[in-house]
């Protein structure tokens, strides 16, 4: 979950497969049909709006207006040693195909807490802290060997190792929001044997990335980054930002709905955020304008990908993210109305079925296969 706006510069249409200049639009939207031929499995209690590249537009009108757990699955806590670093995971189920459930900027995998125990009841559920968030360690990035340690290439690689040493499925399906979306898809190419299929909620533009940026506002991006990084400048800014006021003014701009702003959300989102080193991470990666863009690794994934978009996102426009259901990868672009840029949290009713659905479409052994 990122913790400032993002510009919504215009990206040009070479950056996304042809036909990028007849993506669907408000404006240029076929009409609205019944599902007909999909293999999407999702109830019609759910309320969602499908583009496939393969199936028909889908609508479903739903009365659900709150979300409550009726499961007896607990959360476990546990840790794993990476690399010398100690990471923290949750999981739940016992049974089911595999999930790993990675979170986007700032948050943890407590942003996991409402999905964790519904889809454990059919799946092994795990969800994890990235190194340098969540509980898991904050290794100094000055204290490493490395210019920028803090990347999607370490922890894609820490996705896969976790994978292959606590999953130990044959193949897993990743669940993933914002920066986390690039982290699945960054660990799906490291390694494509591992992945069986993604989901991307709400995934990064990455609208900062050096790329994107004009070539003139380049050499002003980088001072300002360097001071950020390298001064007194930088970790006071942190301080403003981490306090409960700052946290909550920053999430109810991403939630649609601001109910969902709890005292108990700002507390797990802030309290890792206070402990040694985070503010290192927070300023190592704010200033992190390189490495993959989405639209980069999107054509080299090999599993199916499923895009679904809360259409209130201020940080991640809609209107850009259409674009990503244009390529050969995608099955399906799911617009998710009145949802801001975290859908798992805002709207678990919404994702929990659309997760569901797309396990059981891919996992041979299911009868929806």
């Amino acid at each position: 979950m990122a913790t400032c706006a993002c510009s919504t510069m215009a990206m040009s249409k070479f950056d996304f497969p042809t036909p990028f200049s007849h993506r669907i639009t408000h404006k240029n939207r076929p009409p609205l049909l019944l599902l007909s031929k999909s293999k999407l499995l999702i109830r019609p209690s759910i309320l969602g709006l499908i583009h496939s590249n393969h199936n028909t537009l889908s609508v479903f009108n739903s009365r659900v207006d709150n979300f409550s757990v009726e499961t007896q699955n607990e959360i476990k806590t546990s840790t794993w040693k990476w690399r010398c670093y100690s990471i923290r995971y949750q999981y739940s189920g016992t049974s089911g195909p595999a999930l790993v459930l990675v979170h986007g900027f700032g948050a943890n995998s407590d942003h996991w807490r409402k999905n964790l125990p519904v889809l454990g009841e059919s799946h092994r559920v795990y969800a994890i802290d990235l190194i340098g968030y969540g509980y898991s360690d904050k290794p100094k990035p000055q204290d490493l060997e490395h210019d920028y340690f803090y990347t999607f290439e370490t922890w894609g690689s820490q996705l896969n190792d976790f994978c292959m040493e606590i999953v130990k499925d044959e193949q897993v399906f990743f669940v993933c929001n914002s920066i986390g979306g690039l982290v699945g898809l960054q660990a799906a190419v490291m390694d494509p044997s591992i992945c069986r299929g993604i989901i991307l909620l709400n995934i990064s533009l990455r609208m900062l990335h050096v790329k994107k940026q004009p070539w003139f506002g380049r050499p002003l991006i980088k001072s300002f980054q360097s001071l950020l990084r390298n001064t007194v400048v930088g970790k006071y800014f942190f301080k403003i930002v981490a306090t409960p006021d700052s946290v909550r003014n920053i999430l109810c701009q991403c939630y649609y709905d601001t109910s969902k702003v709890t005292d108990e959300l700002v507390k797990l989102i802030l309290e890792p955020g206070l402990d040694p080193g985070a503010a290192d991470v927070f300023l190592e990666f704010i200033c992190y304008s390189d490495g993959p863009l989405p639209e980069e690794l999107l054509p080299l994934v090999k599993c199916p990908v499923l895009v679904a978009w809360g259409d209130k996102d201020p940080w991640e426009p809609i209107e850009l993210g259409r674009a990503y259901g244009l390529f050969d990868s995608v099955e399906d672009f799911v617009v998710l109305p009145n949802v801001g840029h975290c859908p798992q949290d805002e709207a678990p009713q919404l994702v929990n079925p659309l997760v569901t659905s797309f396990v059981a479409r891919h996992t041979p052994s299911s009868p929806a296969s």
